[in-house]
Order: C-alpha cells, then structure tokens, then sequence
C-alpha cells in the first residue's frame, strides 16, 4: 500500500509540473503488446502546455487551470490526421489527477477508457450496434500510461509561435489523406507529424535518417533530431523528464527502435536475413552501430530537468523517505 501511495503521489506532482511548463515536449512513447513486437518503433506525441482544445479536433488557447493537450496523428480515428486530448485524460484517461487509480488491470483500463469515450469521444469512436465499445484506434487516445512508458523532452516556446500553430492546424483541413497503412507507416505517420510541427516551431531541428531508418521517420530519430539540435542551440532552454508505466498486471513496454535497429536486435528479423542475404544483414549491423544508436533513458538523464519537475523530484524523494520510516 506504502508504494501505491507513493506512486500516485508521483502521478499528481508530474502532471501538476507538466502542465506548469510554457513549452512543446515531445513524447517518446515506448512499444507494447503483439503490434509492438512485429513494429517496435513506439509512438510519438506533442504535449503543448498552453494550447488546449474546445473539441478533439479545435484548438484554442488555454484557460487559466488548464493543462494543455496531447496532439498526434493515428491512422484510423474518424478519417481525421490529428486528434488532440487533455494531459491528464491522454495519459490516464480521466478528468482530474485525483482520479488515477494506484493499479490497474486490462478490465479496469478498458472500463476508464470507455467512460471518458462515452463523455467526450463519441463523435469520433460511436458504440457499435449493440451498445459496445467499439474497436480501432480510439484507445491510444486516452490512458496510454496504462500501456507504456514515456520519455519526453521539452523546448522553450514563445505565445506567439503557439497563437501561429493554432491558427495553421485550425485553418487546414484535418482529414488523413487516402491512403493505405503501409504508406502510412513509410511516410505520413505518427512520427511525421510530431517532425513536422517541431519544424514549425524551430526550422530544420528534426529530420529523417536516410541511412539508419531508410528514410522512415522513427519516433526515435524524431528524439534523437531534438537533441542533437539542443546541442548546437544551447541558448535554448531544453529538459527532460520520463512518465513511468503506471503500476498493475498489464505487460511492460519495451524500449523504442529505429529501422536498422529493430533487425539487428531482433533474431527473427536478422537470422532469416543472414542466411538468405548475409551481405545486408551485416550493412544493417554497420548502420545501425554507425548512425543508429540513441539511449533516450540515459539522454533523459543527461539533461537537465525544468525547475518544476526537479521540485517535483525533490518532493518524491522527501516522501519516499517520510514513508519508509526514514526521516528525522
């Protein structure tokens, strides 16, 4: 009980810090379940702490007491390209921090996930004939930290680069283009999108990697693209901060990988290709030593935390040791 209470504790104060930031973080989220093994690239997302939305589709600007909106691009929800969902519903699939339970299981997410869809998400997720909940892609919308673990990294934005993006993703038609999954995946998927407004707010920061991910755009390499370009703009305020997994019988996620990555860790990717094509599998191994190696959890570690998710850490620690017995 003394580590549930502690966990959520930890839940209230980080979303209490995120939401605190003026900036755009991007989440790296890790891959989960059978989907996540056959493409175990993850999932990338854009926090935006001062842009919220009237509707899933609408932007606006925030409130005071608001928390801003998760913003990414799925495949399959209501033929639109981008989605947009409050913090705390995007990470736990309910209206207040107060509300997220200590741990879960596969019932009793699904059950958060399909009241908060029945209350806000109807318009894009209708029940099925008989009432159900439907399937499809609704339920990477809200919940995720159920399903996963999340890196993100932040930079420094200003009022008027958010009031200019706004205006773009209102103004332009938020319809996915047609097209088919592997065309998705290549060119216009989740990754994309977070490149394409990060380029937005700071030109030319992210890129692909036409060597290690063969073009593709990686949630990774979108990561790796911010972080190199911190280096080279230190003048900019940049942090970091990881939103654990919350606690509970749902299997772990495991670590994101780029393309070249994702055959040389894998042995039923990189056996099959060495004997067929021993040639390629070693370029996949050179690629993937040579340009494609990132380690968000050690470059999360290197940078440092904003004022409030350190005061967020700081507070953690305290209480860990007031709960433990520890303390004077």
């Amino acid at each position: 009980m003394v580590k549930k209470r502690f966990w959520i504790l930890c839940s209230l104060l980080l979303v209490a810090a995120l939401r605190s930031r003026a900036d755009v973080a991007l989440l790296l989220e890790e891959p989960y379940g059978d989907f996540g093994g056959f493409s175990p690239t993850g999932h990338a997302a854009l926090y935006l702490p001062r842009v919220c939305a009237d509707t899933p589709l609408t932007l606006r600007r925030c409130l005071p007491g608001e928390n801003g909106v998760v913003i990414s691009r799925y495949y399959k929800i209501g033929g639109y390209d981008w989605v947009a969902v409050p913090l705390t519903a995007y990470l736990y699939a309910v209206d207040d921090p107060s509300q997220i339970p200590e741990f879960v299981d596969a019932k009793r997410v699904a059950e958060l996930r399909d009241d908060y869809r029945r209350r806000y998400l109807e318009a894009l997720a209708p029940d099925r004939a008989n009432g159900d909940a439907p399937g499809g892609e609704w339920t990477l919308l809200v919940g995720e930290a159920y399903d996963r673990k999340i890196y993100g990294f932040q930079i420094a934005t200003t009022e008027e680069q958010d009031d200019q993006l706004i205006e773009v993703l209102n103004e332009r038609p938020n319809r996915r283009r047609r097209h088919d999954l592997a065309t998705f995946m290549l060119s216009r998927n989740c990754a994309d999108f977070a490149r394409g407004i990060l380029n937005f707010y700071y030109p030319h920061s992210v890129h692909r990697n036409f060597i290690a991910d063969l073009g593709i755009t990686t949630p990774k390499q979108v990561a790796k693209s911010l972080v190199k370009y911190s280096h080279r703009h230190s003048d900019l305020e940049f942090s970091a901060f990881v939103i654990p997994q919350v606690p509970g019988s749902i299997h772990r996620s495991h670590g994101a990988d780029g393309v070249a990555e994702a055959l040389v860790k894998s042995k039923k990717y990189v056996v099959p290709l060495a004997a067929l094509h021993p040639f390629v599998a070693g370029g996949a191994v050179v690629l993937y030593l040579g340009q494609g190696r990132f380690n968000p959890s050690r470059e999360v570690q290197r940078y440092p935390m904003s004022p409030d998710i350190a005061a967020f850490w700081e507070m953690r620690q305290r209480s860990t040791v007031s709960w433990l017995g520890e303390g004077p």
